[in-house]
């Protein structure tokens, strides 16, 4: 079936770069297509050319960047390793918009989708958190007014899902809200908010529509250089595990 579509690709690309507007087909002659399987033999000329890059890479891949003396998980609604990412997330914008915004981020906040596998005890390495985090997704900022935040408080006790956070606390009894802080306070209705996110939260990825109703601002840095640049400034790596995220009575 891949191998049809393939073929269906080419024929189409062949098509658009026709000159004249009449669809015209000629000279078509009948290909084996080429099953990619394990019995399909390497190229030996092609090995031999990138083998010097593979080394280099993998070299790189596996130098060690932090340590950690427990698994990191995404376990649970307050999973070590999503706290932590979180932090990471909410410390690099912090900076960052302190730097170019004379403004502190409030809190911060992504999605347990994106983090695609787990760290185990021991050595860190550099492919550890290629495997964690292997998108292009950006930090964004989003202004938001406090009155628009009830869409976020709203969204986690509609779906009690473990999306991590960092400087908010969100409680809710048997799906209703009972009690929202930011950094530790209540939320003012008329205060402005900075919430660090991806671009893919930030345009409404995970169902978030929330963040529709505030200023996105991007930063240029990607989520996975952030989190590389914070494993390596640690050399132990020691995540928080407070509660952000209280369901009671989730279902």
């Amino acid at each position: 079936m891949k191998d049809k579509f393939l073929l269906l690709g080419i024929a189409l690309v062949s098509l658009t770069s026709c000159k004249t507007t009449s669809l015209q087909v000629a000279n078509v002659q009948p290909q084996k297509n080429i099953s990619i399987n394990k019995e399909l033999k390497n190229d030996e000329e092609f090995v031999k050319i990138i083998e010097p890059y593979k080394q280099k890479l993998d070299k790189e891949m596996n130098q060690k960047i932090s340590h950690t003396s427990v698994d990191l998980t995404k376990q649970g609604d307050n999973s070590n390793l999503g706290n932590l990412l979180a932090d990471y997330t909410f410390d690099g914008a912090d900076e960052w918009a302190k730097s170019h915004l004379q403004k502190n981020v409030d809190a911060a906040l992504i999605n347990i989708g994106g983090i695609r596998t787990t760290i185990g005890k021991g050595d860190i390495f550099l492919k550890s958190v290629f495997e964690v985090m292997p998108f292009e997704n950006e930090v964004i900022i989003v202004k938001m007014k406090g009155a628009d935040l009830q869409g976020l408080f709203d969204y986690y006790a509609k779906n009690q899902v473990n999306n991590p956070v960092s400087h908010l606390y969100i409680e809710t009894n048997n799906g209703q809200l009972s009690k929202t802080l930011i950094n530790g306070k209540a939320v003012n209705p008329e205060q402005d908010y900075y919430i660090a996110t991806s671009d893919y939260l930030a345009l409404g990825g995970d169902n978030m529509k929330f963040f529709s109703k505030g200023k996105a601002i991007p930063t240029g840095i990607k989520l996975r250089d952030l989190f590389i640049n914070y494993f390596k400034k640690n050399s132990e790596v020691v995540p928080n595990t407070d509660i952000r995220l209280n369901f009671t009575g989730k279902k």
